[in-house]
């Protein structure tokens, strides 16, 4: 069918990214003509179909709060009991191991999502709001033109070719990556991982892995099952993640060097690597082997990329741009983040304004919070077997991640250019201290004796860090968030110096570089909770 209609924008990938970007678009410019072409056909399978099923901080408040979703997630998908981290290499005894997590869920809500249940949600509600939404759709070439001329996309639809005009071009197409490939823009990030991930039919109920009374109930509720649980060795990690529909996906996260996916490339070889690291994990896989739903690998999938966003109104979104790590899982974040930047460029266009001089300041802002990310994770992965040093970097990561980046977020100030030019030798002070951070928990590591006590250290302790997750709410004029961002990096400050000299009473002979070991005011740390 020849679409002789022009449409204002074409987005390629009806998947998770494409989805939210339409809807967010709707919800911008109620007049704009938005087509949506996505390969796989609507309705989708639950469980077993996409990962990217925790959801961390922004990505909740993006589907929560901008498009209006919390509703849906209260009802159909289940509510996080926070990250949870269990250094248990090797153990068959969870109560022996050190244990990082939260006893009572943090004020700001998060959620685990079955991405089948998620996607059909978002299809149905792209087509109630007017937008043409065509499953089952093969994109098979894509012209990009230069100035005023539209682009032109050519697919197939149920067997039937197709050819669209569009003044932008938005790609969503996820690990396909259309127009990352097709203007050869992949750049390697220097983060080689691999991950292997399958869906059982069951609750894992983890909670009922430990006899022990007194561990069970350091919780309340006793429902550890609601968190995102990471078991952890040297190298590696495993997720342990419910899902709305009764299922548990189960993942496996390794260095590539450390752990070759050989190894566990089919289930039943994941099965046997995970009776030696993980024993509980693949006991009750092993119990459940009849409720297997798929089991599914991927190399090296962390990926850079040189333009995100292009002056002659063509963006990536998601996947289709760059993707980091599934720790922390932050896929979500720079989605929401990447269609803020994308409808400002849009709305800017609309608006006859010039595009290309935002468009290369919106890349630059994304590509430092990107960059800034990454440097949790490049090299990092030999340090997830040290309880002691690794229970350190996630309070670390997760001050420097809520106390910045959420707050730009949360604030509504991703696009103040006005803000951020203010505040810029603020966040690059943010960002050097957290990449001298990051060298420090690798020279740690080296030379940690890698305790791992029988103990929870339990984040409801941390009062500021509580607090700094319930702040992420304020509503905050401009003066009051220049003052917040300025408390939040003097914070950061002060969790550093507390960190380094608890680190260098450990291990004396720990370089610990220009960092200091004496904090302005006490930031405290846990206390031992055996």
């Amino acid at each position: 069918m020849k679409d002789s209609a022009r449409h204002d924008v074409v987005i390629l990938g009806g998947g998770l990214a494409g989805l939210c970007l339409a809807l967010q678009l709707r919800g911008k410019f109620r007049d704009l003509d938005i087509v949506v072409l996505e390969r796989s056909t609507h309705p989708l399978p639950h469980a077993a179909l996409k990962v990217g099923e925790s959801k961390v901080e922004i990505g909740a408040h993006y589907l929560a709060e901008t498009l209006g979703l919390r509703e849906h997630l209260d009802h159909a998908h289940i509510r996080k009991f926070g990250f949870r981290f269990f250094w248990s290499d090797a153990r068959n005894d969870l109560e022996g191991v050190t244990e990082l997590g939260v006893s009572s869920v943090l004020p700001t809500p998060t959620w685990q999502l079955d991405r089948g249940i998620l996607e059909n949600h978002l299809g149905e509600l792209v087509r109630e709001r007017g937008i043409r939404f065509l499953d089952n759709t093969v994109v098979r070439k894509i012209e990009l033109n230069e100035r005023d001329t539209d682009h032109s996309v050519s697919f197939t639809t149920d067997g039937t070719d197709g050819q669209i005009s569009a003044n932008w071009v938005i790609d969503a197409s996820g690990r396909a990556g259309l127009i990352r490939r097709k203007l050869e823009l992949d750049e390697d990030n220097g983060h080689d991982g691999n991950a292997v991930w399958f869906r059982i039919d069951d609750c894992l109920p983890i909670d009922e892995w430990c006899d022990d009374k007194a561990w069970r109930e350091r919780c309340d509720p006793a429902e550890r099952w609601r968190s995102t649980n990471h078991l952890c060795g040297p190298g590696y990690w495993v997720w342990l993640i419910p899902l709305g529909s009764g299922a548990h996906s189960v993942g496996i996260v390794c260095d590539a060097k450390m752990h070759p996916l050989k190894d566990m490339n089919t289930f039943e070889r994941a099965l046997e690597w995970l009776h030696v690291h993980q024993p509980l994990v693949a006991k009750a896989c092993e119990a459940r082997r009849d409720k297997l739903m798929d089991f599914k690998f991927l190399r090296g999938y962390s990926h850079g990329c040189r333009q995100v966003f292009s002056g002659n109104r063509w963006a990536l979104t998601g996947e289709a741009g760059v993707f980091l790590d599934p720790f922390y899982s932050p896929g979500s974040d720079f989605i929401a983040i990447a269609n803020t930047y994308i409808c400002e460029l849009i709305g800017l266009d609309q608006a006859g304004k010039p595009v290309a001089p935002y468009a290369r300041l919106y890349e630059q802002l994304y590509f430092s919070f990107y960059e800034n990310t990454l440097s949790m994770y490049r090299k990092q992965y030999s340090l997830f077997g040290d309880a002691e040093v690794m229970s350190s970097k996630v309070v670390w990561d997760y001050t420097y991640y809520w106390g910045v980046l959420c707050q730009l977020v949360f604030q509504n100030r991703l696009t103040d250019v006005a803000l951020l030019g203010d505040l810029q030798k603020d966040l690059a002070a943010a960002a050097e201290l957290n990449l001298e951070m990051q060298g420090f928990f690798r020279r740690w590591g080296a030379v940690s004796s890698r305790p791992n006590r029988a103990e929870m250290l339990d984040q409801q302790q941390l009062e500021w860090f509580v607090e700094m997750n319930r702040g992420l709410h304020d509503t905050l004029d401009d003066a009051a968030m220049r003052e917040r961002l300025r408390t939040n990096v003097e914070l950061m400050r002060n969790l550093s110096a507390t960190m380094v000299a608890q680190a260098k009473s450990a291990c004396p002979e720990l370089d610990v570089g220009s960092l200091q070991s004496t904090p302005n005011d006490s930031t405290p740390l846990f206390a031992s909770a055996a």
